[in-house]
C-alpha cells in the first residue's frame, strides 16, 4: 500500500459551482494512472469525505492519466458553516488515502 500523494503527480481540487466540489488525480503515467484507476474506490473516497456513495462521480480519462471525482459539498459555498469557500483544502485529504 502507498498513499495516493506517493502515486500520482498532483492531486488539485476546486470548487465545481456552488454545490459541488472536484478532486482532479493527475497520475502523470499510464503505470500510475492504472494504479489509482484499480486501488482507488470510489465508496472509499465517498466515506472519507462522508458524503453518500452513488452522489459520487467518478471519471477517468485515460488519454490524460487524469481520475476527475466530483461530489456535493456538505454546505453551500460562502455559507456561514462552510470552512473552505475555494474548494482547495479538499486534495489533501484525499493525498494521505492509501490505495493499492
Amino acid at each position: 500500500m502507498a498513499e495516493l500523494r506517493q502515486i500520482a503527480q498532483k492531486i488539485r481540487s476546486k470548487n465545481a459551482g456552488p454545490f459541488w466540489l472536484t478532486v482532479d488525480i493527475f497520475c502523470g503515467s499510464a503505470e500510475a494512472y492504472k494504479r489509482v484507476c484499480a486501488g482507488l474506490e470510489t465508496a472509499d473516497v465517498a466515506a472519507l469525505f462522508g458524503a453518500e456513495a452513488d452522489a459520487v462521480k467518478r471519471f477517468e480519462i485515460a488519454a490524460l492519466c487524469v481520475v476527475k471525482i466530483s461530489l456535493p459539498r456538505p454546505q453551500v459555498q460562502g455559507a456561514r458553516a462552510d470552512r473552505d469557500i475555494h474548494g482547495a483544502s479538499w486534495a489533501a485529504l484525499l493525498a494521505e488515502m492509501n490505495i493499492q
